[in-house]
């Protein structure tokens, strides 16, 4: 019976010695390595939420820097002939183009435009009512009959100035004036205009 213990026994070796049950030393170190990895986790979260963050705030100044920003319009003439009839008279053709940069549309009141030679007026044109789509350039045809305009040679002002408001996603707007002073240098035998400068 003792026998047949025995060969049951041995059927059954013990544990290798090789295997050591965990110490607390070592259950510490695994807990500490666990905590060190979980503290990895939330700085690597608190890095990505700093980021973004970041990257928000830059859109947002870029947005405010340029969308949001409201420049005037700048008020010009383009495409400018005269047709001398003589005696003084001079029909006066032109094209005011209204450019509007803001990333809103611009809607302006009608104005008057006076053309002078020297302190003279000599003539005005209507600029009506209108608007501007968001970065482009409305153009308006304009016609002006001149009169009392001596000489051959004639140094010709144009001067107006718009008035009206940019409206950004509309909701938001902003009121804006645009000016116009442009010289130019007529010769009435040839009907050339000559030196359009605007400002």
């Amino acid at each position: 019976m003792a026998e047949k213990y025995q060969q049951q026994a041995q059927g059954y070796p013990l544990a290798p010695a090789s295997i050591v049950p965990r110490s607390d030393e070592e259950h510490g170190n695994n807990y500490q390595s666990e905590e060190q990895i979980k503290k990895k986790k939330r700085m690597k979260c608190f890095a990505y939420i700093a980021a973004f963050a970041v990257f928000q705030t830059i859109i947002i100044l870029v947005f405010a820097l340029t969308v949001m920003r409201v420049k005037s319009p700048k008020v010009r003439l383009g495409d400018v002939t005269v047709t001398n009839y003589g005696n003084g008279n001079i029909r006066f053709t032109a094209r005011v183009l209204v450019k509007n940069t803001n990333f809103g549309r611009y809607k302006f009141d009608s104005s008057i435009a006076t053309i002078r030679t020297g302190t003279n007026v000599v003539g005005q044109f209507v600029i009506p009512d209108s608007r501007a789509r968001a970065r482009s350039t409305k153009k308006i045809y304009v016609i002006a009959d001149l009169t009392n305009v001596s000489g051959t040679d004639t140094a010709l002002t144009v001067e107006t100035a718009l008035r009206g408001k940019v409206e950004l996603m509309k909701v938001i707007k902003r009121k804006k004036s645009g000016e116009m002073s442009c010289t130019m240098n007529v010769n009435l035998s040839t009907n050339a205009v000559q030196d359009l400068r605007c400002k």
